[in-house]
């Protein structure tokens, strides 16, 4: 058997000019923060910790287009409109094609929203000042990244995590179901880690992918927080010296099992829980740039297989793509009709379901469909594809499934936010994320078929 033959598999390289910066962009105290019906209080009073802002870039050479992935302490985009005026700028000052902006939110619920000034929101003014902070931040930490960066390879490694919990629970004093952790019903546990390291093995940045929502902090909370992103970077930075990127995978029904809490040391044990997961998972790598290769039969007491580390050669191909998959859009109320109903309601809880869903509406638009886009990176081997949606895990196994050879990074609500979606069988139930979404039965599925197909292009091309 040759060699080749006997080598172990490894997780994809690419190697190429990367760079990876941080901002600070923690908003001031007294800025609207709710994003709980249940809550009580509309503004932040105190700081749990920090919130950041990421830049990881990336390109073949000083001459190529860089793609770059922009990954915030922050809940989501409120409308798609207001996303949109954000991209474009972002787009224009920074001199980028579509394809190669992706704007990643780590999903916190204890951050002040991305949203337009609202005259019907306490402090509007701070908002609109803070996403003009947020832009600002923007463009400050691509440029920053891109001056940082230099030669450089990014190898990944498939870990575990028992962080997530499956959160629908058959209710059980009624026929619903509702939004808590399910014991009886297991969860998707993989982590993908992402190493960067200089061409000398010196680890530059560390990339944790892990499908789990941060809403651990709740109605009770009044802090502006990260939630356990927050201690997972803070863990990973001390230990290593270097900064923690986070990707938000397909996490429609995970959720920390223990959460809807207002301790904020909640938080951080979580984090602390993920950080140690993706370092254990880092110290299952091999060196930098090498895998372990049979070298033959060290004749012993027992016959021994030798293993030695060889050199790799990582690939320095980086393609993006953006395609759109065409979903179908439930018999909702128009965007004037769902505020008329908002402005009639009395219940507080009711009010703010409602809000949301006329923002969904403005968002897609009064038809019955929507051109949905997907991103799709090839970094080498490496596949990175996500959508602006809150897609179940199935959509990560899946498509991991689909491609064994391959290192699949997938991404919940990149550039917007629309909708979750769930499997078709649940349309049936008494279900959050069922009456929560605009998409009708079935997108799910259509938009798992969009992107194994835009997966397979982008490998063909």
């Amino acid at each position: 058997m040759s060699e080749r033959a006997l080598a172990a598999k490894t997780e994809a390289f690419f190697r190429g000019r990367i760079g990876v910066a941080t901002v600070d962009i923690t908003p001031p105290v007294g800025i609207y923060a709710r994003n709980w019906g249940a809550a009580k209080h509309d503004v932040a009073d105190w700081i749990h910790r920090k919130l950041t802002l990421n830049a990881l870039v990336l390109c073949e050479t000083d001459s190529q287009q860089p793609a770059v992935f922009l990954d915030g302490d922050l809940g989501w985009w409120r409308s798609l409109p207001t996303f949109r005026r954000f991209q474009s700028r972002l787009l224009e000052t920074l001199k980028l094609d579509e394809a190669s902006l992706i704007f990643g939110v780590t999903h916190t619920h204890a951050s002040p929203p991305l949203t337009d000034p609202d005259p019907d929101l306490p402090a509007s003014d701070m908002l609109a000042e803070f996403l003009e902070q947020v832009y600002e931040a923007s463009v400050k930490v691509t440029l920053q990244a891109m001056k940082n960066a230099t030669e450089a390879v990014v190898e990944w490694k498939t870990g575990r995590c028992e962080l997530a919990g499956m959160r629908d629970l058959p209710d059980p004093d009624g026929e619903r179901l509702i939004c808590g952790w399910n014991p009886d019903e297991p969860a998707d546990d993989t982590l993908v880690v992402g190493r960067i390291s200089d061409l000398e093995g010196g680890l530059q940045a560390v990339i944790v992918n892990y499908a789990c929502h941060p809403t651990t902090l709740a109605w009770e909370n009044t802090a502006i927080s990260p939630d356990y992103p927050g201690a997972m970077r803070e863990t990973i930075q001390k230990t290593l010296g270097v900064p923690a990127l986070f990707m938000q995978g397909a996490s429609g029904e995970l959720a920390p099992r223990y959460q809807y809490v207002g301790d904020p040391t909640v938080a951080d044990r979580h984090g602390r829980q993920l950080a140690y997961a993706a370092l254990a998972t880092l110290e299952n790598m091999d060196p930098p740039g090498t895998r372990l290769a049979y070298k033959g039969v060290m004749e012993s007491g027992a016959p021994l297989a030798v293993w030695k580390h060889a050199l790799v050669t990582p690939v320095s191909l980086l393609k993006r793509k953006k395609v759109t998959v065409e979903m179908q859009i439930k018999d909702w109320p128009t965007a004037d009709e769902l505020e008329q109903q908002r402005q009639e309601c009395t219940d507080r809880a009711l009010e703010e379901r409602l809000r949301r869903r006329r923002n969904i509406r403005r968002g897609i638009g009064d038809g019955d469909t929507l051109e949905l886009p997907i991103w799709v990176w090839r970094m080498g081997d490496t596949i990175l594809v996500g959508s602006p949606t809150e897609a179940y895990s199935i959509l990560q196994r899946t498509l991991r499934e689909r491609f064994p050879e391959r290192t699949i990074v997938c991404l919940n609500l990149i550039n917007g936010t629309t909708g979750y979606l769930t499997p078709e069988e649940l349309y049936d139930l008494d279900l959050y994320q069922v009456w929560q979404t605009p998409f009708a039965r079935g997108g799910l599925e259509k938009l798992i078929a969009g992107m194994t197909e835009a997966i397979e292009e982008i490998i063909q091309d």
